[in-house]
């Protein structure tokens, strides 16, 4: 490798995170908008971060953090909640 080489990836690279930078700038600058908009943005980043996934993982996700909050008790005042005490009883 020469030294024009290397010269080359380095500048590449410090391009590339110059410009990573200045889209974290941006992207925090929508959440900014979105806050004033009257929107919460630590949802907005779990909803994104959601989307990321393929819906069978997010399925996946989504039913075991129900089944630990109905062990946890934290399901009962919600129909889901109720369906499993009642299921539960029936099991009695």
């Amino acid at each position: 490798m020469t030294n024009n080489q290397l010269n080359s990836i380095v500048q590449r690279i410090e391009k590339l995170e110059d410009e990573r930078d200045e889209l974290r700038l941006s992207i925090k600058d929508i959440y900014v908008e979105a806050k004033s908009l009257g929107y919460d943005a630590k949802i907005l980043k779990k909803v994104i971060a959601m989307r990321k996934q393929d819906s069978a993982k997010r399925a996946e996700e989504q039913a075991l953090i129900d089944t630990y909050m109905s062990a946890l008790g934290m399901l009962a005042d919600t129909p889901l909640g109720q369906a499993s005490i009642e299921r539960a009883k029936g099991g009695e």
